[in-house]
């Protein structure tokens, strides 16, 4: 096969010295071409620069005149209607209301009737949404930390135990169950009895078995000086209750409210009844509750109105009477599971002794048999310990002037 290449001419150094300096010649004029766009692009800095100064200066203004329309004094408005998204209708905490402009930093979609804003004290211009809030005692009425009893600490109590657990737990771990039968759960659980029984206590073991949001109430906290405030109260209660769902309302000593309506003359009397009618409206009204379950506790469900016991608002009602010998039995071993006792001491022979007293005398009666015992510079506590703490406790009992035997009639 032939060779078809073309040889290349030969250069001379005069060609080679053309060459490179035409060369270089454009390798120059490119430096120069860099030079100027690197100036250029300098200057662009600058400017840049120069723009983000007085953005910031402008930033810093806006920030300042936000600043002002915010600082206090702001007035507190509730929305009562919009019109658009600029202007909406605001009931002023002062009682007029005003049709008023929204701040460009206001977000129209979080501008709802019922929200509470700020406005400015000059203009009324909507200058803040505020976050939904309740009153401050309603939070203290949360249970944050979980109490530490257990169903375990209850003696005596084992039907209570599984009717409540029915009632309250069940529903809110197994509403399947409900749907498959094609029932409603039960909406509330009313515990009554004797002072002493367990009542308290087996609210604290809901608590602690729960994974709800349990939210503790006192009856008498519910009654307030000025008129509303109690169903206020209430109705915030409750509504903590449905935002926190699923929930837990337990309302100790539930009387001091939910007494018999009577014609009474007092004002006092008159608003205890109004926050009677805001709950009995809450725990069975025209809106459903939702994942939100009532347990009450009293001692005298004798005084208590018909329409707050009626099925609907409690639908179960359960005794929590005196415990029998079985019952003492096991609280005596509950409250003596801990204690340094004497092999001879005989926990049964002692629950027969205990006739007629509730668990809290139970306790006290392991107190005092231990307070015999250090009494004697003992670590032991001897069946004669449980003897003489049984008499002691019987003794303070009946000498207190506004103690007495139980009246069973009153709770049958």
């Amino acid at each position: 096969m032939g060779d078809y290449s073309v040889p290349k001419p030969e250069i001379g150094d005069e060609d080679m010295k053309e060459y490179l300096l035409n060369r270089i010649a454009v390798l120059e004029s490119k430096n120069m071409q860099f030079k100027e766009q690197v100036r250029q692009l300098d200057i662009d800095k600058k400017n840049i620069e120069n723009q983000k100064i007085r953005y910031e200066r402008e930033i810093r203004k806006l920030k300042s005149e936000v600043e002002k329309l915010r600082s206090p004094p702001l007035v507190i408005g509730t929305v009562s209607d919009i019109v658009d998204d600029q202007r909406v209708i605001v009931q002023s905490s002062a009682g007029p209301r005003f049709m008023v402009r929204v701040s460009n930093f206001v977000k129209p979609e979080d501008l709802k009737p019922g929200m509470r804003c700020t406005m400015n004290q000059q203009s009324l211009t909507i200058v803040e949404v505020l976050a939904e809030a309740f009153d401050s005692q309603i939070y203290g009425m949360e249970v944050v930390v979980s109490p530490d009893e257990t169903y375990d600490d209850i003696g005596g109590l084992e039907e209570q135990i599984r009717e409540i657990k029915e009632a309250v737990e069940l529903p809110l771990t197994r509403p399947d169950l409900f749907a498959a039968v094609g029932i409603l759960p039960p909406k509330g659980v009313l515990l009554y009895g004797p002072p002493g029984t367990g009542k308290t206590l087996l609210a604290r073991a809901v608590a602690h078995e729960t994974q709800a949001q349990f939210l503790r109430v006192v009856g008498s906290e519910l009654v307030q000086k000025y008129i509303g405030e109690g169903a206020r109260l209430v109705r915030e209660l409750f509504e903590l209750a449905k935002k926190n769902a699923p929930s837990i309302i337990f309302i100790d000593e539930i009387d001091a409210i939910g007494a018999m309506r009577s014609e009474g003359t007092t004002s006092g009397d008159r608003e205890v009844q109004r926050t009677l009618m805001q709950l009995l409206a809450e725990m069975d009204g025209f809106e459903t509750r939702g994942d939100v379950k009532i347990v009450a506790a009293t001692n005298r469900i004798d005084i208590l109105d018909h329409a707050l016991l009626r099925p609907g608002r409690f639908d179960r009602i359960i005794e929590i009477p005196l415990p029998n010998a079985d019952g003492r039995y096991s609280i005596m071993q509950i409250h003596s599971a801990n204690m340094s006792l004497d092999s001879g001491v005989d926990i049964r022979e002692i629950a027969e002794l205990t006739q007629g007293k509730n668990g809290s005398e139970l306790r006290a009666v392991c107190t005092e048999a231990g307070m015999f015992a250090i009494r004697a510079e003992r670590t032991t506590v001897y069946q004669e310990d449980f003897i003489k703490a049984i008499d002691k406790v019987s003794f303070d009992l009946s000498h207190h002037p506004k103690c007495g035997p139980y009246d069973s009639a009153m709770f049958a």
